[in-house]
């Protein structure tokens, strides 16, 4: 874990309520895709954890969705403004274990860490297959930058509006090997279900300190109770047990 100084390069809508934000700083504490960060904003108590969607050597990419004040406030931010950071939070996806046809599978702002774990699969030689499922056509975004990296992307909304008509378990390819997964705990659920392989399933869980000392984002697992922001978010399929 690092805490540094980024400044805003951009910060633009994606879509109604989902934005984009660049910036640049010293990314050398991310190693992984599927880490988060960890956002200190002026007046707010806690920082906000957000998902890493790419990065390079000295530039960071988040996406993120309005949904409170914080995130509200971070939408208003204007490039040239600096942030505090703390990166290199959380255990990343193992790709490792993918196989030859890795399946990633992303609901609404699961969807960005995802990207760099679909770039790191495809410079690794994977043919790699992507679902992506949202709500409505007006809420889809980075289709076409699924496809760019090369990946066959396939879009889900639950209401018909685009794509298939359903949720992301009704787009899953006949052949995969492996999958990865980021969304809500019910969309999670469903692939835990459904899927014919294992995988690893990043969970979306709200955070107190963002790196294990509050115990606030604790999940139950196979071995005990496990910290959402330590010891994940990402986890295997075989170690989670779901609360009833």
């Amino acid at each position: 874990m690092k805490k540094s100084i980024f400044k805003i390069a951009e910060n633009t809508p994606l879509n109604a309520n989902v934005y984009k934000m660049t910036l640049a700083g010293d990314v050398s504490e991310i190693t992984s895709p599927g880490q988060f960060v960890n956002i200190e904003l002026n007046g707010f108590y806690l920082r906000r954890p957000i998902s890493v969607c790419d990065y390079d050597e000295n530039s960071l990419t988040l996406i993120y969705k309005v949904v409170g004040g914080g995130t509200e406030y971070m939408s208003k931010l204007d490039a040239g403004e600096c942030l505090d950071i703390l990166t290199g939070l959380g255990n990343g996806y193992d790709t490792t274990l993918s196989g030859d046809k890795p399946l990633l599978l992303g609901g609404g702002v699961g969807v960005p860490p995802l990207y760099n774990l679909c770039k790191k699969l495809i410079a690794e030689g994977k043919d790699v297959s992507v679902v992506l499922g949202f709500n409505t056509k007006d809420e889809v975004f980075y289709e076409d930058e699924f496809k760019s990296l090369g990946a066959s992307v396939t879009v889900a909304t639950a209401d018909g509006s685009y794509g298939v008509k359903g949720f992301v378990t009704d787009a899953f390819p006949e052949e995969y090997t492996y999958f990865y997964t980021c969304g809500p705990e019910p969309m999670l659920k469903a692939i835990y279900n459904t899927a014919k392989t294992s995988g690893q399933m990043s969970f979306e869980e709200r955070m107190g300190c963002g790196f294990g000392a509050c115990m606030g984002c604790s999940c139950k697992t196979i071995t005990g109770y496990k910290r959402i922001c330590k010891d994940g978010p990402v986890m295997k399929k075989e170690e989670i047990l779901w609360e009833k």
